[in-house]
């Protein structure tokens, strides 16, 4: 008996649109912008590394909640459904059919 006829296949659907990541971004860079207005209120003479370090905290600190954040949105929109073999292949075949023929330009 193979085993191939008993494997399911599944269709894989990510659902992800800008507005699901928008407030995640605009955070984000308000946070990159105070972190810029801090190091542009330390910048002197005497405390330019305290500045760099800052935005250099500030973005070391702040990217791997970013990243994070956008991975656990990502993976929420991604829908992974069971198909059908028999309906998938007749499916598919009336996408190609029902699409008229388009000229290169």
């Amino acid at each position: 008996m193979s085993t191939s006829n008993k494997l399911q296949k599944y269709r894989i659907n990510c659902t992800l649109s800008f507005g699901d990541i928008y407030a995640q971004i605009m955070v984000w860079l308000i946070v990159i912008f105070i972190s810029l207005a801090t190091a542009f209120a330390l910048w002197s003479s005497t405390r330019q590394i305290y500045a760099l370090a800052t935005v250099g905290l500030v973005l070391v600190l702040s990217l791997p909640f970013l990243l994070f954040a956008f991975v656990t949105t990502l993976l929420n929109h991604i829908e992974i459904t069971p198909t059908d073999v028999s309906t998938a292949t007749s499916s598919t075949m009336e996408n190609v059919a029902q699409r008229p023929a388009q000229a290169a330009s």
